[in-house]
């Protein structure tokens, strides 16, 4: 190790290792020939042996180099660690960089994290379309750190009223990118878009201004006339509107039914968790009729994985598929979905030796009440298949 003190011995010294300049002060030779400064030092926190980078010396000077380590010994004497400072005053700079992500940004950022969480790849899209169609205009480009009450009311009030369920849609997904971006220390403070002892202080109660409105169903005394006029019609979506009548089953767990999913010999349909609403397994039993559509279908199709394919090779019938073929039909203003009302209102108002608890097992309801939900045991397999034949033969009569 050598003292080194003018400009000129700092260019031409070649020996590798390390050469003092000050206190604390040192050049660093590699041994490719490359020279950097180095500033060494105790601790005055942790009382061990540090060093810190000061740079190169193509970018630092000798006369900048001792600059640096008079100012490192300054706060040493102040008890103050450089390289603690150091990094604290870069943990600063990158979070008022943070801070000056915008809410489209952080909009992105955060449906990306929950994608994993959520069932259906379309919730993804259907967030952002909200936030583009009703937040982005007014608040996208906007730095999260200037958001506040006012530009919220800004997005939501034009709508609250006139599409309340949209424009509650709109608030949720707003306050839970700004949950997500405080809890990423984005942010900070109180969040604008909270409804509960915030928003709802402001704008008109929600439940006051939305009207629920029901899938018209229906009504059970008519379901035999309207699966004759079904039975008239061919093709997958006329099946497979048969096929949801008869098992109570959702749009979305029919369209994308497959053959794997099928026990014909013990007449069980098995849904896999992430086709159903509570994510959970369910298994449904299947009467004669259903039987019989399935082993028509399997006998002219044998190729196709879904059960009712849609116009596209590899595909399920479309979403809106059913409730098209209903409207040509032009029976009234029902809509698939109905058809488990439908159910349920026979089940309710016939079928008196069913408990209430296995009508809401055909249906693949959650229990939203915890004690009931615990004592309940199995899933009454065969109590729902006595069910769902009763259900066959009344729309038989």
């Amino acid at each position: 190790m050598s003292n080194l003190k003018s400009a000129r011995s700092v260019q031409t010294i070649t020996n590798v290792g390390y050469h003092r300049c000050d206190p604390g002060l040192y050049l660093q030779v590699a041994k490719g020939g490359t020279k950097s400064w180095l500033f060494r030092f105790k601790s005055p926190v942790t009382s061990k042996q540090r060093e810190m980078g000061l740079g190169s010396l193509s970018i630092i000077s000798l006369a900048q180099a001792r600059n640096l380590a008079l100012e490192y010994r300054q706060q040493l004497l102040e008890g103050v660690d450089p390289l603690e400072e150091q990094r604290t005053k870069k943990q600063a700079r990158q979070l008022q960089q943070a801070r000056t992500i915008t809410f489209k940004d952080a909009s992105e950022q955060c449906i990306t994290s929950k994608i994993p969480e959520w069932k259906s790849k379309k919730h993804a899209q259907q967030w952002t379309n909200t936030l583009t169609t009703y937040a982005y205009p007014v608040i996208g480009n906007l730095p999260l750190s200037e958001i506040d009450t006012d530009l919220i009311l800004k997005v939501i009030e034009p709508i609250w009223v006139s599409k309340a369920e949209t424009a509650s849609r709109v608030r949720q997904r707003i306050e839970t990118v700004l949950d997500w971006a405080r809890a990423r220390k984005y942010t900070d403070g109180e969040n604008p878009a909270r409804l509960r002892g915030h928003l709802d202080k402001i704008l008109a109660k929600t439940a006051k201004v939305k009207r629920v409105k029901h899938h018209p169903a229906v009504p059970y005394e008519q379901i035999n006339a309207f699966v004759s006029l079904l039975r008239k019609r061919s093709g997958s979506s006329s099946l497979a509107l048969e096929f949801m009548i008869l098992t109570a089953a959702r749009t979305g767990e029919v369209i994308g039914a497959r053959w794997g999913e099928f026990d014909i010999s013990s007449k069980v349909w098995t849904v896999p968790a992430e086709r159903m609403k509570a994510a959970k397994e369910h298994r449904v039993p299947l009467c004669d009729q259903v039987i019989n559509i399935l082993t028509s279908i399997r006998s002219n199709r044998h190729a196709e994985d879904f059960v009712f394919p849609g116009w596209k090779p590899g595909t399920g019938l479309s979403n809106g598929a059913m409730l098209v073929l209903m409207r040509k039909m032009a029976f009234g203003p029902y809509t698939p979905h109905g058809f488990r009302s439908t159910f349920r209102d026979w089940a309710s108002d016939r079928a008196y030796t069913f408990q209430n608890e296995t009508i809401e097992l055909a249906l693949a309801h959650s229990i939203k009440n915890q004690a009931e939900a615990a004592y309940r045991r199995g899933d009454q397999l065969e109590r729902r298949r006595e069910l769902m034949t009763s259900w066959g033969e009344y729309i038989e009569k």
